[in-house]
């Protein structure tokens, strides 16, 4: 049976942990009463314990009545001796009433419990507060969308049926849309619901159309005060003034259908641009918003479509975290009141204080965390919206979204893991036997071979070593209870395990290890187009990448492409965390991507058919080529700063991130130089260059990634928060990314090797690398993920689309 001190910290939300009772504080403090208790207990009641615990003189039915009467016998001995001490040691409750104490470790028991069920109902009350006032905030938000809905809808259905007449008639008759029992309490009724119903126009009749022209400016009159006053504002000119014209009689004449569909100019909906459609269109409705002139325009007087879809996905989204903010209060609450009972009852059974333990448990269940039903409420209220107004009524993909299911761990993956790691060793070992006897490997052997195959299963190789790391990375998150999901915005029903990441990696060197046997085996046997193996497993892999089925991990592969799409397009789209991380791990796959670019010149620049692979290393356009990949993950990099730069209030903290991405460039275009005319001036360029990029870096790494080497830290040289408890794993991490950033070093080294041990350097270097990048990893989450729970950050902030904005 699992105790509950260990449920009690593998159940508390990770984000939250510093306002749940300290459990184990109090459970020290229950120790010291027992020790105390002991200590403190009379000899006699020690010797019958000892015999009867012992049992060296058997047991004997007097012992119950000699351990009573030595425990009166030292309740009295200890009055007498402190008299004025039996004053003191009361403790008066919440109700008035005193509770006896006789010993200060239970007092300050009770001091301390009621010091954590202060902290828990403080910031109960705060969460429910903001919870409360956000849900208040969508349901607003909710109603203004569906007044805006029958806008559209009513002004679509004018167009359509060529007349004024059909859509007011339509307008009075049509319902008002239908919404959830929670949205008519403080409002009243509905917005659009006062409209009136006007008498059917005849087209021939002068005074009835002008009617209409007064009645219709009446009804824009209302929907536009009604959208007012729930945070809709508009701009541009009313048709309030020349209806009015029109009613006294300043403009006889009769107006056309536009002018009677003429609303106000613009619905202000916030849609922030973080894709170049979105940007797209808040460029277009401003440029509709400056040509337009009086509103003569009728199609410029309503929202544009799309933008109502972008607010009704935003409200959609807003809803779920609502809801995902809501079960984590709900369990807050409930952990906090089974932690409170459970210590109670140790508390009582120890100190043998029943009634001070009835008294705080009556303060207990009185406190707002343990009584308020507002939660719940809310917490129903949302579930019925969500139905209604985005599920259609469906309960099982309503509860879908709301309460996604939890994908079953099997151990199909695990078996699947073994085997194919196994099967990668035993094929690794073959192709290291064939590869001897063949003499690949030795200075005899063919170059083609070493400057085709290496470029191409050198890059899977990396790929499968970045995704094991990953995978250890994962595999630590979750044990550190690091909450990696929530910070990088990822499904938990979809999300990578760490055996997924490892199963990845396996399968990825087992497919690779095989083609190399197969590819040696075809050159052994003098097979011709042996080289076309290497580009089958590009085909492979680009093809499972792509592959529209909801097969090898679909969900990871679209985010991946997702990913990436915003790293190129930098920065034109918003930069979430799961893009810039993504951007600092291509940082560390440059190697990878000089792969790629070979594989892709060999196999697309015709150089398939004569094997001519020098047109690939040796031509200008390659070097030059060469230089744009190297500086491409940097460039992304400081195109991310930049945007972030000037999205987050002009943080000057990114220009500093983004300084740090410029100065890799400069150090790495001069490593290029000096690869190019090796100099004694351009080698202590390199040196002077790269020392002082990787003095900037470890800076960043140290201080703004890792949040170390603060002066006043209680953990020297490191942070106060620290989630690994041996303290000397972090001086150990700090010395290896030191070194690991210093292995540029080689570079100005005039080291004299054989073409296959260049190669095998160039692989370990790269490889150093990557391992540098998944060390650094797990720190960087960790820093982040400290930062969310010092803030008490649990559910994302979705920004509403409508807002109230002031108008001349």
């Amino acid at each position: 049976m699992v105790k509950f001190s260990r449920e009690y910290e593998a159940s508390i939300i990770p984000e939250w942990k510093a306002a749940f009772v300290d459990y184990k504080c109090l459970k020290k403090l229950i120790k010291r009463i027992k020790v105390a208790r002991r200590d403190a207990a009379p000899p006699l009641l020690l010797a019958a314990t000892t015999s009867a615990t012992v049992g060296s003189y058997g047991f004997s039915v007097l012992d119950p009545v000699r351990a009573l009467t030595a425990r009166f016998a030292g309740g009295g001995r200890a009055a007498a001796a402190s008299p004025e001490e039996g004053e003191e040691e009361s403790l008066e409750s919440d109700s008035g009433e005193l509770v006896r104490a006789t010993d200060k470790h239970e007092q300050e028991f009770l001091e301390r419990a009621d010091e954590e069920l202060d902290k828990v109902n403080k910031f109960y009350a705060s969460q429910e507060s903001e919870l409360l006032s956000r849900g208040e905030a969508l349901i607003e938000q909710l109603r203004i969308l569906a007044d805006i809905k029958r806008i559209l809808a009513d002004h679509a259905a004018a167009r359509g049926r060529g007349g004024r007449a059909a859509a007011l008639g339509r307008s009075a008759s049509m319902p008002p849309p239908s919404m959830s029992p929670s949205l008519n309490g403080s409002s009243g009724r509905h917005l659009l619901s006062g409209l009136a119903s006007p008498q059917s126009m005849s087209d021939g009749s002068v005074e009835m159309q002008q009617a209409a022209v007064a009645e219709g400016a009446a009804v824009a009159e209302e929907v536009m005060a009604a959208l007012e006053r729930n945070g809709v504002s508009f701009v541009g000119g009313g048709i309030a003034g020349k209806a009015k014209k029109a009613k006294d009689g300043n403009n006889k004449q009769i107006m056309g259908r536009g002018a009677l569909l003429q609303l106000p100019a613009t619905v202000r909906i916030d849609i922030p641009p973080t894709s170049p459609g979105r940007a797209a269109l808040k460029v277009w409705e401003e440029l509709v918003n400056v040509l337009r002139k009086d509103g003569a325009d009728p199609a410029a007087a309503f929202v544009h479509r799309k933008k109502v879809q972008h607010a009704e996905k935003n409200i959609r989204d807003a809803f779920l975290a609502l809801y995902q903010g809501l079960e984590l209060l709900k369990k807050f609450s409930s952990l906090n009141v089974k932690a409170f009972t459970k210590i109670l009852k140790k508390f009582v059974k120890v100190s043998e204080q029943q009634r001070a333990t009835d008294l705080f448990s009556e303060k207990v269940k009185r406190s707002p965390f343990s009584s308020s039903d507002k939660v719940l409420q809310l917490a129903d209220e949302v579930e019925c919206i969500f139905l209604r107004h985005f599920a259609g009524n469906d309960r099982k993909v309503a509860m879908k979204y709301l309460k996604p299911q939890q994908p079953r761990n099997t151990h199909m993956i695990t078996f699947l893991v073994g085997l194919f790691t196994g099967t990668f060793v035993s094929l690794f070992i073959i192709y290291s036997v064939l590869a001897h006897v063949a003499g690949i490997f030795s200075s005899t052997g063919s170059p083609a071979y070493m400057d085709i195959v290496y470029h191409v299963f050198s890059m899977f190789a990396l790929i499968s070593l970045h995704v094991f790391l990953y995978g250890c990375n994962l595999f630590m998150w979750k044990s550190t209870r690091i909450n990696h999901n929530f910070i990088f915005d990822f499904s938990s029903n979809t999300a990578l395990t760490h055996r997924d990441a490892f199963l990845m990696s396996a399968s990825i060197m087992c497919t690779v290890v095989l083609s190399l046997v197969i590819n040696l085996f075809l050159r052994n046997a003098g097979a011709t187009y042996t080289d076309a193996l290497p580009g089958a497993l590009l085909l492979l892999s680009t093809g499972v990448l792509f592959c529209p089925f909801n097969i090898f991990y679909r969900s990871t592969r679209y985010c991946f492409m997702r990913v990436m799409r915003n790293i190129i397009f930098s920065p034109f789209y918003k930069v979430l965390m799961a893009d810039f991380f993504m951007a600092d791990q291509l940082t560390s796959q440059i190697p990878l991507l000089r792969h790629m670019e070979f594989a892709a010149c060999y196999f697309m620049a015709g150089t398939f058919r004569n094997h001519a692979y020098e047109t690939c290393t040796t031509s200008p356009q390659y070097t030059h080529l060469a230089y744009v990949i190297s500086f491409l993950p940097y460039y992304w990099r400081a195109m991310q700063c930049l945007r972030r730069y000037l999205e987050e209030g002009h943080d000057i903290n990114q220009l500093a991130n983004a300084g740090k991405y410029v100065s890799a460039m400069v150090a790495a275009a001069v490593r290029f130089k000096y690869a190019a005319t090796p100099t004694p001036f351009w080698m202590w360029m390199v040196v002077i260059s790269s020392s002082g990029a990787t003095i900037y870096q470890l800076y960043w790494d140290f201080v703004m990634d890792w949040g170390f080497l603060n002066p006043k830290s209680k953990n020297l040289w490191l942070r106060d928060q620290l989630i690994l408890k041996n303290k000397s794993i972090y001086y150990v991490s700090m010395m290896l990314n030191l070194a690991l950033r210093l292995a540029w070093a080689q570079s100005v080294m005039k080291l004299h090797l054989g073409q296959v041990e260049s190669r095998l350097l160039d692989f370990t270097l790269a490889s150093l690398e990557i391992i540098r990048r998944g060390h650094w990893n797990f720190y960087r989450l960790e820093n982040e993920h400290l930062n969310n729970a010092g803030k008490f950050r649990a559910v994302k902030t979705v920004p509403l689309p409508f807002r109230e904005l002031e108008t001349d």
